[in-house]
């Protein structure tokens, strides 16, 4: 019997045992590898009879709309499925004369190959650094497809199906369009998507006003973002050292800029997804100017001498207005700064006095002040000019006779009076700090046997009536020291400069001499100007490998003059390094007092209100409910504030 009779015969069976259905099994029919199937794809109907052992059963498979059995095979295959094979499908068997059940119907679904869809993120324009993520959708992965890529018509790559690229590059731009492929089977192309990057801006950070900024003034920082468009961008400021964001405005204002605000500024901006470039740092640098006076050749003149004040604000160099004042002190009260000179532009402004005059001793300030931001600096530091007659009645005497000398020597210091009237002693103000008598006993005569760096410092004669003359500086210094004479060398004398180094006994170098920073002679043991003018003056040092000396200042006075060596003392032997005291011992006592009270003076001014009070000394009769710094003639100094 064939195929074509069987359905004949179970229909016939079937109504035969029709009241023995309910004791019969059901079959269940699946799909490999899904009820979901795309054209080419090999699927398998198998048929489940469970009960009476499988290899017992006839399998019969049956598919709507055909009204034969198409297979008796437990599993049906169609190797290559095509949109025919569709359709649902049902099976049952029998062993012998007995059958089961009919299964339920199954639906096969076979498809074309679907086309895939191309979506991109973020669908806005990117900026390189940034990061694209394109998915090729409508395709099911699990199925075994797997995805092809290409890009502007190019050669096609395997990948996932969604493709990231970190980081995108100018070269990133372009059309991309995906596709799937199952073994010989390929989907068509998606529709084409383009790339658009574009290059990330970097911003720019402008400071108004231009530098250098004083402080107090108004700053204003601004962030420039060039694409995009200026209101589309949130912008976002950092400052080195800090860890948050301080501002999110395109601009920044300072209404009152102080040094705290110095430092290192970027910024950079977000729109929407995208960010730019961190803008390259800009210095903001706030600045508080101070003004510095300094005095040429020295502080300590005698009549006729010239002298200049120099004001300067070092680090700016163009662009200030400079002036110089009196301290104007009366009754020991400060009453104001006065202008004392025409004011001159440049990079430091000289005030030069070619003759003093004795009513030139005072306490000076300058100060600097800016045209274009009206900004002017505070007064400067003090400087104290004192200006001694011609004819000192005494002489500050030195052996060795020289301002420079060597540590652990002896040194002898005495004073000596044309009128041989007694009274006077040598003092002294140390570089530490120290106002003392330089003997022990007050003698006019002082002798250090071993000699230390404490002893530098400033030496002069001082009667018992308060009268002080003949400063002169002291440098106490190892190694290598400048030979040079005490006194002032006059015009047309010889001047002879040695360069000794510090050896048992000390010894003449062969040394390099200079002038005010200039080389003028080298390799030599002395340095010798035949004729001496006003031009040699200045600052002398020597130079060595074994070391350098200090400056030394040497004074050339006018042939003219009538003064000898002996009665005229006023030599400074001005020396780089040193701490120049206040010689008047008004001004001494009253630093001590300043001293110890400076807690009751404090601010901007402080080191002015310490020269001041030097100038507003009196001495009176002490008395046991006065305060002051005792004398030992009973005398003591009353500080007025």
């Amino acid at each position: 019997m064939g195929l074509s009779q069987l359905p004949l015969v179970l229909l016939l069976i079937s109504n035969i045992h029709s009241g023995q259905t309910e004791g019969r099994p059901k079959p269940t029919v699946t799909i490999t590898p899904a009820q979901h199937v795309f054209r080419g794809d090999t699927v398998t109907l198998r048929c489940d009879i469970y009960g009476g052992g499988v290899n017992s059963w006839r399998y019969y498979w049956y598919k709507e709309g055909l009204y034969s059995v198409f297979s008796d095979q437990q599993e049906h295959t169609f190797r290559s499925v095509t949109e025919s094979d569709a359709g649902k499908y049902s099976c049952d068997g029998f062993i012998g004369s007995n059958g089961s059940n009919r299964s339920d119907t199954v639906t096969l679904t076979v498809s074309d190959f679907p086309k895939p869809t191309l979506t991109v993120e973020p669908q806005s324009s990117v900026f390189t650094g940034d990061s694209v993520t394109l998915r090729c959708e409508g395709i099911q992965s699990q199925y075994g497809w797997e995805f092809l890529w290409r890009k502007d018509s190019n050669t096609e790559t395997i990948e996932a199906a969604t493709k990231t690229i970190n980081r995108v590059k100018a070269s990133d731009r372009g059309e991309y369009s995906c596709r799937a492929r199952r073994r010989e089977y390929y989907t068509d192309y998606s529709v084409p998507v383009m790339v658009k990057i574009y290059e990330k801006p970097k911003p720019t950070v402008k400071i108004k006003p231009a530098q250098p900024v004083f402080r107090g003034e108004t700053v204003t920082l601004r962030c420039d973002i060039y694409g995009g468009g200026v209101n589309s961008w949130r912008y976002y400021w950092y400052k080195e050292g800090l860890y948050s964001v301080f501002s999110v405005q395109q601009e920044h204002t300072f209404r009152s800029v102080t040094e705290s605000d110095a430092g290192k500024y970027s910024c950079n901006g977000y729109m929407a997804s995208h960010g730019t470039h961190r803008s390259d740092k800009v210095t903001l640098t706030v600045s508080d100017p101070v003004a510095v006076l300094s005095v040429s050749p020295q502080k300590w003149l005698t009549e006729g001498d010239p002298v200049t004040l120099i004001c300067q604000v070092h680090s700016f160099s163009t662009g200030w207005i400079f002036s110089w004042f009196t301290l104007n002190v009366s009754a020991g009260q400060l009453h104001h700064y006065h202008l004392f000179s025409e004011s001159s532009r440049g990079a430091g402004g000289n005030y030069t006095v070619s003759s003093a005059a004795l009513n030139l001793t005072g306490v000076y300030v300058c100060r600097a002040e800016r045209e274009k931001s009206v900004y002017k600096t505070q007064y400067s530091n003090t400087q104290l000019l004192w200006v001694i007659g011609v004819s000192p009645p005494v002489s500050l005497i030195i052996s060795p006779s020289r301002t420079q000398h060597f540590t652990y020597a002896s040194l002898s210091l005495s004073c000596e009076d044309q009128s041989n009237s007694t009274g006077w002693r040598v003092r002294r103000y140390t570089d530490g700090g120290r106002l003392e008598d330089c003997s022990l006993r007050r003698e006019s005569t002082c002798s250090i046997s071993s000699t230390n760096a404490s002893d530098t410092g400033v030496y002069w004669c001082e009667s018992e009536s308060g009268e002080k003359h003949h400063p002169v500086n002291i440098t106490v210094h190892s190694g290598v020291i400048l030979e040079s004479p005490v006194h002032p060398v006059t015009e047309g004398d010889n001047l002879i400069l040695r360069c000794l180094y510090q050896l048992k006994p000390p010894s003449y170098l062969r040394a390099d001499f200079y002038k005010d920073g200039s080389l003028i002679q080298n390799q030599t043991t002395e340095m010798s100007i035949t004729t001496v003018s006003k031009s040699h003056q200045g600052f002398y040092y020597c130079k060595h490998p074994r070391g350098e000396s200090p400056k030394s200042w040497i004074s050339v006075r006018a042939s003219t003059d009538s003064r000898s060596d002996g009665l005229n003392p006023m030599i400074i032997g001005g020396t780089a390094g040193l701490t120049v005291a206040v010689l008047i011992i008004v001004f001494l006592v009253l630093l001590w007092c300043y001293r110890n009270n400076k807690d009751d003076v404090s601010g901007p001014h402080e080191h002015i209100y310490a020269e001041i009070e030097l100038i507003s000394v009196t001495k009176k009769k002490k008395k046991k409910e006065d305060k002051g710094a005792e004398f030992s003639d009973g005398t003591y100094a009353q500080v007025t504030y």
